[in-house]
């Protein structure tokens, strides 16, 4: 299996090998699960692993990552993180192993119910950190066709370039707004963006994913996520969504940029 490494950082063997737990996947605990879905779960955004290697999950997190769900609440109790960085660092550590595990754990019965697919949402915290990750995920997902996955992404560029191209039939992928590839975001292309309230999301004319997290797979175009109600977020966020939010911010980095060394179009051109 390819590195599956971020660029910058440090990957190295852990000194012990934790004992894996049987079942790598949890099953989704949430109002919109409205039917059996399995996640998998890594530490959301930038940490250190006890280990004291440093990490970035999200590496094109732009604005989410300081309106974040997952870096809040349940997921910051110690037991929660813990085993999210497990997680990672199985991953990191032990990468062929890790999805050797996975791909077998998919054939167990528990993932072939009768009747209907099994469904697994990659990352309810965390994102697709590097190439190698991904494509031991695109790996996984052929190998096990019985399966339908999906997921919310950010990494844009990654998911043009690598999956688009050639997808598994079983794997659905949204862009979600926020992040710092938001302006690759071609017109046509599934995506979803959270909103201040249920209210302006279908003011927009958005669907909302509120029903049903499995809307993030087979749900329309636009899709949107009504903001968590956590006070301390919902006030950070104010009135504007996400994709708002992160053009706001884009922004003010180009009047920056202009402020210290002039419009684009001014500059003089290397020949």
């Amino acid at each position: 299996m390819n590195d599956t490494s971020q660029a910058g950082t440090e990957i190295s063997a852990a000194p012990d090998t934790p004992t894996r737990p049987r079942f790598l996947l949890r099953e989704m605990r949430s109002s919109c699960a409205t039917q059996r879905i399995w996640k998998w779960s890594l530490p959301a955004f930038a940490g250190r692993l006890p280990d004291g290697r440093t990490y970035n999950t999200c590496p094109s997190a732009g604005i989410c990552k300081d309106l974040c769900y997952a870096r809040s609440g349940t997921f910051r109790f110690s037991t929660v993180l813990r085993s999210h960085q497990s997680n990672l660092q199985y991953i990191l550590d032990e990468p062929e192993a890790w999805e050797e595990q996975m791909t077998e754990e998919l054939k167990h019965s528990r993932y072939h119910p009768a009747g209907s697919p099994a469904h697994v949402r990659v990352h309810d915290s965390g994102d697709y950190f590097g190439e190698g990750y991904l494509d031991a995920w695109l790996r996984i997902m052929r190998s096990t066709p019985g399966v339908v996955f999906y997921s919310y992404t950010k990494e844009v560029q990654l998911f043009e370039e690598r999956v688009r191209p050639s997808p598994p039939a079983n794997f659905h992928w949204r862009y979600s707004y926020g992040g710092t590839q938001d302006e690759l975001i071609a017109p046509g292309h599934n995506h979803v963006d959270v909103f201040p309230d249920e209210e302006s999301l279908a003011e927009a004319g958005y669907t909302s994913q509120a029903p049903s997290d499995l809307r993030g797979a087979y749900g329309p175009e636009t899709l949107g996520i009504p903001a968590n109600n956590i006070v301390h977020l919902k006030r950070r966020q104010g009135a504007s969504t996400f994709r708002a939010l992160q053009r706001a911010a884009n922004e003010q980095k180009r009047e920056r940029r202009e402020k210290r060394v002039g419009p684009a179009s001014r500059r003089p051109r290397a020949d």
